[in-house]
């Protein structure tokens, strides 16, 4: 047992490991003092469980040559992208066998020295090898090209709104990888906007430039100088708003400010259509045909004026 995965019982620990040093017995284990995260893997029940504290029990069972990356490192740096239950993500040399394990997603391939360092145990990977499994991260037998860039393209504008990359610098990277996946990666960083508030505000981008439509994120509308409203996502030219509404929104305070925000937008002759989660996941299509009706009804309006 090395000096870094003695067991701590006041944090992440090994059961085995601690019944063996006589530091606690099966029935104290399995007493309810201690929650099981992991086969093998317990932390003290009054712990909140965090995705960091997974990831720091899941480092418990790796062997030493693991890379923690993709949406789980990212989120112990900070962007959460991963919720306290999602799987830990991780990525081993081909020649380490290791798992499967569950709650543990496992990918094998190899990593350069430059892009890890040492984290509990194991490795966590570097800001630009992070982007880089965030956009190989997903099966292309289990998601299509689309749904692959969906997911992928969120995350990237997540790593770069919050500066933990630059996207010059992942360009380079992804230009030189060859990689499996490498293409739909350059594909998710030329779809990316670091000026996207949110993963779902992303996502929509990406449905909508799928949809043949331009969109500009963040759009700031003035009328006779004076600042109306800020839109998520905009087609300019035709005076189209494209609004994500989440569950936030469902507020009674934040739905009143939603309702006047709107009605200047729409009395300074802006179109507004407001999207749902439940529409961006289900109704694609009819998204799509709204916005297409608003734009047409927007050049006849033009021809007319």
């Amino acid at each position: 047992m090395t000096v870094s995965r003695t067991p701590q019982l006041t944090d992440v620990f090994r059961g085995s490991e601690a019944r063996k040093a006589g530091l606690i017995t099966e029935s104290q284990l399995r007493s309810g003092r201690y929650r099981r995260l992991f086969q093998d893997v317990y932390a003290p029940a009054d712990l909140p469980v965090t995705h960091e504290l997974r990831c720091r029990g899941a480092a418990l069972l790796a062997p030493p040559q693991a890379v923690l990356t993709g949406r789980s490192a990212a989120t112990v740096r900070g962007i959460e992208l991963a919720k306290p239950h999602d799987p830990v993500e991780m990525v081993v040399p081909e020649e380490h066998r290791f798992g499967p394990i569950r709650g543990i997603e496992i990918r094998r391939t190899e990593t350069k020295p430059a892009e890890t360092k040492p984290w509990h145990g194991i490795k966590i990977a570097r800001s630009r090898r992070i982007a880089l499994d965030l956009a190989l991260r997903l099966s292309p037998r289990k998601h299509g090209w689309i749904m692959r860039l969906r997911i992928a393209t969120p995350d990237l504008d997540a790593v770069l709104r919050a500066g933990l990359v630059k996207r010059g610098a992942l360009v380079r990277m992804f230009r030189n990888r060859r990689n499996r996946g490498i293409r739909l990666a350059r594909a998710a960083l030329d779809l990316t906007d670091k000026r996207a508030e949110s993963l779902p505000e992303s996502d929509l981008r990406v449905v909508l430039h799928f949809g043949g439509f331009n969109v500009t994120p963040q759009h700031v509308v003035r009328h006779n100088g004076k600042f109306i409203g800020r839109l998520d996502l905009a087609l300019r030219k035709h005076k189209i708003g494209i609004e994500y509404d989440g569950r936030w929104h469902n507020t009674v305070d934040q739905r009143r400010r939603d309702q006047v925000r709107r009605a200047r937008l729409r009395q300074a002759g802006w179109h507004i259509i407001v999207v749902t989660a439940e529409r961006l996941l289900h109704d694609v299509p009819g998204l799509l045909e709204e916005v297409r009706q608003a734009q047409a009804g927007s050049l006849r309006d033009q021809l007319t004026a």
